[in-house]
């Protein structure tokens, strides 16, 4: 199992809030795991928030299953765990759908870039071409969790691209693609297209009577 390496950091005063609130490590063992924080509940508290989680619960099935994904060699790795809880608190999960699609993205990325490590030290053309097709499928699955992810986190909105706008008649705006045919009808409605109108229509009714009295007068 590997280990991180602890790094010379600078003293802080632990009235600081941004480091007394900080995200507690977790300490692996054969037993398992645990949160390492001087006080329990506050550290399952603190992790529970930082991973977006609403219960402990929730928040022990995430770790568990992000210790799982960690394994190398057989054993959980302190260096990959750390990084992929690292990660996904960065992200900043808001709720338990979120916690979950991103502990997927950042196993999914691990075991990628295990996958770009077997390709580069595979000794023969089947093991070259397992690692390669296993990471291709790895490298697609990442991007459409991302997307995904932004989907859920935009409530599942589609982008609005306006492509044109025109503003008809009565002022009512017609959003879209428009397209304007070569023949279009148009109703004259006008004072002097209804007067220019007016005896032709008179004629024709005059026209009916008549044929209408002739017909009476042989009947």
């Amino acid at each position: 199992m590997n280990t991180a390496p602890d790094l010379a950091m600078p003293n802080v005063a632990a009235t600081d809030p941004a480091k007394t609130a900080a995200t507690p490590r977790i300490r692996l063992s054969s037993q398992g795991f645990s949160i390492d924080h001087p006080d329990r509940e506050l550290g399952e508290q603190l992790m529970a928030d930082a991973l977006g989680v609403a219960d402990r619960d929730a928040m022990y099935g995430i770790l568990r299953q992000l210790v799982k994904a960690s394994v190398n060699g057989g054993k959980p790795d302190d260096v990959n765990l750390y990084f992929m809880i690292s990660t996904v608190t960065s992200i900043k999960p808001r709720d338990s759908v979120e916690a979950m699609l991103v502990a997927q993205m950042v196993s999914v990325h691990v075991m990628a870039m295990r996958c770009a490590q077997h390709l580069a030290t595979a000794e023969d053309i089947a093991q070259h071409d397992s690692a390669a097709r296993a990471l291709g499928r790895l490298a697609r699955t990442f991007p459409a969790q991302i997307e995904a992810l932004n989907r859920y986190r935009s409530h599942g909105e589609p982008a609005i691209t306006v492509q044109n706008v025109k503003v008809g008649d009565g002022g009512k705006a017609i959003v879209g693609n428009v397209t304007q045919h070569a023949s279009v009808i148009v109703s004259d409605k006008s004072p002097a297209s209804a007067a220019r109108n007016a005896p032709k229509a008179a004629g024709s009714r005059r026209g009916h009577d008549s044929d209408d009295a002739r017909r009476e007068a042989q009947g």
